[in-house]
């Protein structure tokens, strides 16, 4: 078939072009993520318009200049990639997902190409001596990381999407004497929540200090957040454990699920787990799922088993390095 170069110099198939997004192409993209997802075998990790134009609307991404689509002549999308600012226009994360239809067209590569592009925009507005990267999670799959190594990225991280279909109740929590459960209520608990949230990730791989006005964003902007669904596990005053609660495409979802260190071995995220999944249960919902980084080191993926999830889909995180640190 016949290709033609791209703007930025790789060969797409002559019926295809490469550009940037328009607001316009919102509910295309919301499309071509879940078709995607679907081929791919897990759609609980899809997005519906609303989650991307709240993605959209992040501060900081500007879908015109950090977002890019590979579309068909007549107007259909083959591939849609998003790069965003993760921390000093250096930390960089990227997504990308291209249309099974449209394999083997080059598409993966120019839009992998394009967010490189927009990268080393960001770079030049990070300090001299800080590394540079881009990261990148997708599913396990074998030819897009064939595409992914010539361009130049190496798996470094896997994660896995676990899950649980519930056949009855789960069982009660259990709490150490002393500890309780207690309403989430946003203007009395937001700060411990935020600061248990911090707390509890400050070595996860890959994390780092979130803002209050991220932490706010990223949770109260979420077109699913439910504080009713939220969990927080009280030591008197001190917000031993949380965990995030809502509905992701439509399945129950742990979105973010914590223990702060000093509370930890006492059996508190099993009983974070099993009163979320009770509450789930509740309202009729009975399979949930999270993500979880594989080599978690806190034994999350262990919990998460010996509370009866398992493994639904792996995706694999690959890294290319920009610039060296000094």
């Amino acid at each position: 078939m016949t290709k033609q170069p791209a703007s930025n110099g790789i060969y797409l198939d002559a019926a295809l072009t490469l550009r940037a997004v328009h607001w316009n192409d919102l509910n295309a993209a919301t499309q071509l993520i879940y078709n995607v997802c679907e081929a791919k075998g897990d759609t609980s990790v899809a997005y519906t318009p609303d989650d991307l134009e709240n993605e959209w609307k992040y501060e900081g991404f500007n879908p015109e200049q950090d977002a890019f689509i590979v579309e068909t002549s007549d107007g259909r999308m083959a591939g849609y990639a998003a790069l965003f600012n993760v921390k000093n226009h250096c930390d960089l994360s990227g997504d990308v997902y291209v249309h099974p239809k449209f394999s083997g067209l080059g598409v993966r590569a120019a839009l992998l190409r394009a967010m490189e592009i927009r990268a080393r925009e960001h770079i030049q507005l990070s300090a001299a001596d800080l590394r540079a990267f881009i990261r990148i999670t997708d599913h396990k799959d074998e030819a897009s990381e064939a595409i992914l190594a010539r361009e130049g990225y190496t798996p470094i991280r896997y994660q896995w999407r676990m899950g649980i279909d519930l056949d009855a109740a789960p069982p009660a929590p259990i709490l150490p004497s002393g500890f309780e459960i207690r309403p989430f209520v946003k203007d009395e608990h937001v700060t411990a929540v935020w600061q248990a949230r911090n707390e509890s990730f400050q070595n996860n791989w890959g994390s780092h200090q979130l803002t209050f006005e991220e932490f706010a964003y990223l949770t109260f902007e979420d077109p699913e957040y439910d504080p009713a669904l939220w969990v927080v596990i009280w030591d008197g005053a001190e917000a031993a454990g949380f965990s995030i609660n809502q509905y992701r495409m439509d399945i129950g979802w742990i979105h973010i699920l914590g223990v702060r260190p000093a509370w930890r071995a006492k059996g508190l995220g099993l009983a974070l787990l099993r009163h979320s999944f009770g509450e789930f249960y509740k309202r009729g919902t009975t399979a949930i799922g999270l993500a979880v980084d594989a080599s978690n080191v806190t034994g999350a993926t262990r919990l998460y088993q010996k509370a009866g999830m398992n493994t639904v889909s792996e995706f694999v995180t690959f890294e290319k390095e920009l610039r060296a640190g000094l």
